[in-house]
């Protein structure tokens, strides 16, 4: 396997920024792709060892296309995780005004971000989409847009100016990137982590993701991400992207998952891993006996009581 990562490029994006936050980043060739899509296709074909992309913001939520590449395909699995304060600079080619500006580009996800300020500053501007924030700047030195939303660290990379920067309608908005590889034994648990994966139901029935829901709750386990995607059989048909407080070597995530192994037509294990914010996770008791302590002390209980020592 090469010791080089891939990334949502080219040069100058706010996914090398936070990437390069990764100790481990130093040591690795950084190779900039296209799009989500073949950063990760990279990883699937052994070109490359990891790849690092986006899969959250505060404003939108969950990022689709990464979402929905990590749900189909070839599994791959997070490894780590990293937020990133998110503020925008307004991209020029040197010597244009705001009056100049006819059009502007950005990834998708930035066009919420920014909405509000393009409402009140350029009114009447078109917003065209680019692969990444940073190709929206290469696009805008190209002339073939006006201006980009993008990092201001991003102007010298292409010869730009930052007509205005600090541009954010939520303030302290993060974007949240996820350091992805192929399936192995996730990592040793620190004690704030959290854990991945996709449900697909068996059936669409009257308290069907109460189900999937219950197997969660009735461990006292927090979810910090539930997010439904479309499978492509049809409207209706979706599965479930979740992010769930704790380890899968925790006793109560393991158990959860396994209830959910039950009940679900499919799970898809996408990884336990430190959580960038490094908040432990907290036994929420909304019945008693949810603590990790009492699931041992319980399993332990059944083994004597198999053992006829009882």
């Amino acid at each position: 396997m090469p010791a080089s990562y891939a990334y949502l490029g080219p040069e100058g994006t706010f996914t090398e920024v936070a990437l390069r936050t990764l100790p481990e980043a130093a040591t690795r060739e950084l190779i900039p792709y296209v799009s989500v899509q073949s950063a990760l296709d990279a990883v699937r074909a052994g070109e490359a060892e990891a790849a690092f992309v986006p899969i959250e913001n505060s404003v939108e939520g969950g990022i689709t296309t990464t979402l929905d590449e990590l749900v189909a395909g070839t599994p791959l699995m997070i490894y780590r995780e990293v937020l990133l304060s998110i503020t925008f600079a307004l991209l020029v080619r040197p010597g244009t005004t705001l009056s100049d500006i006819k059009t502007v580009t950005a990834h998708p996800a930035a066009q919420p971000q920014v909405r509000n300020w393009m409402k009140a500053n350029l009114p009447d501007v078109v917003w065209e989409s680019a692969a990444s924030n940073a190709d929206g700047a290469r696009l805008v030195q190209e002339g073939r847009y006006d201006a980009a939303f993008a990092g201001e660290f991003a102007a010298a990379r292409y010869g730009l100016e930052a007509l205005e920067t600090g541009i954010h309608d939520a303030e302290n908005a993060q974007t949240r990137f996820v350091l992805v590889g192929r399936p192995a034994r996730p990592a040793a648990p620190t004690g704030a982590d959290k854990t991945s994966v996709v449900l697909w139901q068996r059936d669409d029935h009257p308290g069907g993701l109460r189900d999937l829901l219950g197997e969660f709750a009735t461990r006292g386990i927090n979810l910090m991400l539930l997010q439904s995607r479309p499978t492509g059989a049809g409207i209706g048909n979706y599965c479930f992207c979740v992010d769930a407080e704790g380890h899968i070597s925790d006793r109560r995530v393991a158990e959860a998952l396994m209830g959910l192994k039950r009940i679900c037509l499919q799970v898809r294990f996408l990884g336990s891993y430190p959580r960038a914010d490094v908040r432990p996770e907290e036994v929420r008791p909304v019945l008693p006996g949810t603590s990790d302590e009492e699931f041992v002390s319980a399993a332990d209980w059944v083994a004597r009581c198999q053992d006829g020592r009882f």
